[in-house]
């Protein structure tokens, strides 16, 4: 697979050769969900916590006289059912993270840039040299890119002058090709990447797709001899006429193998005296 490589102005500058078990993997959107759930679960802190009427204070005296008051009996101010009282069956504390395999999480960044590639929005520039570190300089290299919504920069190693440029702009995230995610990939619309970030891509998660499983041929020829042999084995019954079917051993119709049993029982019950 080739992609396009332009500079930073917008222009062509070539293309390059890239691996297809990383740049051409088949979607995988049930992967890609189950992966990205796992990554908003743990981002959740689960810190949240609500009193209950033992830890709220006050509320040790009894509030009135449990009869004669005319109203309903109370034990204490801190009650759920009272205002400033405790919460009954409130949030506490608990740990929402999800555990995803690696391999899982590895396959779903590939599926996701293969997306990518299928729709146009990955651009692979030659370089990023920006010297100035202007936000400015940054902006006009998106736009020439054509990468004006949201975008995720990727470059090989942590380069400072890409972030200090970009840091201004809210819709523009930077990242070294070893740490991308699948978050960050589907939370933008358009992917930067520098020819040496997408080698290091290839370094990095090379040879984790394997490629949809191909069935043994020796199972393929087994499973047919055995139809063959079902087929083989099979007896084509006359639907005709039943009565007239021959027996398979005595080679009678049934109409005659049961008249010969009947005659036989008449003479067992003959013999014995059975009337």
């Amino acid at each position: 697979m080739k992609l396009e490589v332009k500079d930073i102005k917008g222009g062509s500058s070539g293309e390059i050769e890239v691996r297809d078990d990383v740049f051409g993997v088949p979607e995988k959107s049930a992967l890609v969900h189950q992966v990205v759930v796992g990554h908003l679960a743990n981002r959740r802190q689960g810190t949240v916590k609500t009193k209950t009427r033992s830890e709220v204070s006050g509320g040790g005296a009894k509030p009135r006289p449990q009869k004669h008051s005319g109203r309903s009996r109370q034990g204490s101010t801190r009650s759920p059912i009272w205002v400033g009282g405790g919460r009954a069956f409130g949030p506490g504390p608990r740990n929402y993270r999800k555990r995803t395999p690696k391999k899982m999480r590895r396959l779903a960044i590939l599926s996701v840039l293969s997306d990518k590639v299928r729709q146009g929005t990955l651009v692979v520039v030659d370089n990023l040299d920006i010297q100035d570190s202007k936000t400015k300089s940054m902006r006009s290299v998106l736009e020439a890119l054509d990468a004006t919504g949201s975008a995720l920069v990727v470059t090989s190693g942590r380069n400072d002058n890409v972030v200090r440029a970009s840091g201004n702009l809210q819709k523009v995230k930077t990242l070294p090709a070893n740490v991308i995610n699948t978050l960050d990939l589907i939370n933008n619309s358009s992917v930067v990447m520098t020819v040496d970030a997408v080698r290091k891509v290839e370094e990095t998660w090379g040879g984790v797709y394997k490629g949809e499983r191909v069935s043994d041929p020796s199972e393929e020829i087994s499973s047919s001899a055995s139809s063959e042999l079902i087929e083989d084995t099979n007896v084509d019954v006359p639907s005709e006429d039943m009565g007239k079917v021959e027996h398979p051993v005595t080679d009678l119709s049934d109409e005659e193998l049961l008249k010969s049993l009947v005659e036989e029982i008449d003479v067992e019950d003959s013999g014995s005296g059975v009337k």
